[in-house]
This record gives C-alpha cells, sequence and structure tokens, in this order.
C-alpha cells in the first residue's frame, strides 16, 4: 500500500516536471481538452437528473456534490480560513453572475440536444471580446468585429431550424445564458491574477451552492440513489472541468485555447447519441465550425500582427 502511494507521487512529480516543461500555449491547450471532456461528462449526467427532477434542485445538487472533492484540499490546507482569497467581493460577484447563467442554463437543458447546447456555448469567447472592450476598455479592432459577426452567424445556423415552436424558447434560453457565463470569465481572468485555481474553484463552488439553495427549496423531492449517484457524476466532473479551465486561464490566454473548442461538439456528440439517443444534425456541425473557425481565424491574425509590430520594433 505504501509502496503503491509512494509511486503515485513520484510519477505525479514526474507528470508535473513534464508538465512545467511545455510551452504556456501548450499547457493551456492540454488544460482546455481535459475541461471539455470533464464539463461534457458533468453535463451529460446533468441532463439526465433534469429529465427526472425539477432544473433547479439538479443546479443545487450539482454544486453541493461538487463541495466533496474539495474537502481533501481543505482539511490538507488547514481549514477553509487558510484558502481566503485576495478578494472575497470578487468571488462574490463571479458566483452571482455565474448562478445567473446557470439558472437559464438548466432551464433549457433538459430540453435540449447535448450537442446543440455545446455548439451554442461556443458563442462565449465572442461575448468575452464584447465584454473585455466594454467591461474592460480592451480595443475592438475590425477583426475582432469581423470574428463576432461570422461567429453569430454561425449561430443563427444552429438555432434557425429549432426556433419554431416551443423548442425555440429554451434555445434562446440557452444563448442567453453565454454573455452571462462570459462576463463570469471575464472575473475569473481577473482573479487568476490573485487567486490560485483552486481557491477559485473552491470559493465558487461553496457560494454558488448557497445561492441555489433557495431555487431549490421550493421544487424539493428526496432524490434516489440512481439521482445522487448522477449528481455525484455531475458533481465531481463539473468542479474537475471548473479547476482545468481556470488552470487553462492562468497558463495562457483565453484566445489562444479556443482552437479546441470543436472536440467538445464531437464529445457531446457522442454522449448525445450513447445516454440520449440524440441525432447531430448537420447544422449543428456546420454551425459549430463556423463559430470555431471565426474564434481561430482571429487569434491567427491577432498572433501575426503581434509579431510583425514585434519586428518593426
Amino acid at each position: 500500500m505504501r509502496r503503491g502511494l509512494r509511486g503515485l507521487r513520484v510519477q505525479g512529480r514526474v507528470w508535473r516536471m513534464q508538465l512545467s516543461a511545455l510551452s504556456p500555449t501548450t499547457r493551456g491547450i492540454l488544460w482546455a481538452l481535459c475541461a471539455g471532456l470533464s464539463f461534457q461528462a458533468a453535463n451529460a449526467s446533468m441532463r439526465a437528473l433534469s429529465l427526472a427532477i425539477d432544473p433547479m434542485q439538479a443546479q443545487f445538487l450539482r454544486y453541493f456534490v461538487g463541495i466533496l472533492p474539495l474537502v481533501p484540499m481543505i482539511i490538507a490546507a488547514g481549514g477553509l480560513h487558510r484558502l481566503w482569497p485576495e478578494s472575497i467581493k470578487g468571488q462574490v460577484w463571479r458566483s452571482g453572475l455565474h448562478t445567473l447563467g446557470l439558472i437559464l442554463w438548466f432551464t433549457a437543458l433538459p430540453h435540449m440536444p447535448l450537442a446543440d447546447m455545446t455548439a451554442i456555448s461556443f458563442t462565449n469567447p465572442l461575448f468575452v471580446l464584447i465584454g473585455a472592450a466594454w467591461l474592460l476598455k480592451e480595443p475592438m479592432n475590425p477583426a475582432r468585429w469581423v470574428a463576432v459577426a461570422v461567429g453569430f452567424a454561425g449561430v443563427l445556423v444552429i438555432v434557425g431550424p429549432g426556433l419554431a415552436g416551443t423548442g425555440g424558447w429554451y434555445n434562446l434560453l440557452m444563448l442567453a445564458s453565454a454573455p452571462v457565463f462570459a462576463a463570469s470569465f471575464l472575473v475569473t481572468k481577473v482573479l487568476t491574477r490573485r487567486d490560485s485555481a483552486a481557491v477559485i474553484v473552491l470559493w465558487q463552488t461553496l457560494l454558488i451552492t448557497l445561492m441555489s439553495v433557495p431555487l431549490a427549496i421550493p421544487v424539493w423531492v428526496s432524490p434516489t440513489p440512481g439521482q445522487w449517484g448522477l449528481s455525484l457524476i455531475g458533481g465531481i466532473a463539473g468542479t474537475a472541468g471548473h479547476y482545468f479551465l481556470t488552470r487553462s486561464f492562468a497558463s495562457a490566454d483565453i484566445s489562444a485555447t479556443q482552437s479546441v473548442k470543436f472536440v467538445d461538439l464531437l464529445w457531446a456528440a457522442l454522449l448525445g447519441w450513447l445516454a440520449f439517443n440524440d441525432t447531430l444534425q448537420p447544422t449543428t456541425l456546420l454551425g459549430g465550425a463556423v463559430i470555431v473557425a471565426s474564434i481561430v481565424g482571429l487569434e491567427r491574425y491577432e498572433r501575426r500582427a503581434a509579431a510583425s509590430a514585434r519586428a518593426r520594433d
């Protein structure tokens, strides 16, 4: 037993050394890939849970159970006070924004295929660009506006066919959650300058759990063992996804990691087909490809522009 634990610790140190030897952009992309897979596992379990109980209770259970994998970290640190953030106000703002986005997201979740909701989530970086210009006063050059316009054309390809009937309402709700999550991600990027990924995820999980309590109480039913199991999968996978995503933000610029987003759509399509017999629509693939292409194209353009500026200097 002790030899086995010692071997795991040694292997962990080797992996950390290998990871630290990679470039910041490569590390950011690897963390983003891990985040995408974790989030898709959480999304699938939460969709199954929200089909069985009220989505607001599912939201609470996802974050309540998500505290469990953080308990060892709290114990190892010597208590919650040892993990106090530099700005609790920033953590509250970030968690409040994320809770609002979750309300919209969980309301639409039972009514949409996993691939469609994942493709719509690709718009987050586009809203991040707009938010960075508005809130952080970052310049919006013509290339960025073109990327936003092309990206939203991709959104229309995805949601357009489903706007007729009651299903269209849920498409719009899912789309409405994207700018709220983007605002949350902007706050997260600022918080990574002062707090570690572990501290940010810990306080996000605790605060969102507290903020979700008033939403869950009016619709509460006793979960079955199977529903607790889905909550456990969603909580652990979701918490891991937020940790990986925060590490990605801390390792590289957000735009540099967007080239791997289309992999999330492939995971979502596979899980949706296996778990819910979802049919992947060609418009979902096409729209997702257009959105990702707009983001990757912008990232490459700005990288070349920065290189040219350095060469002139």
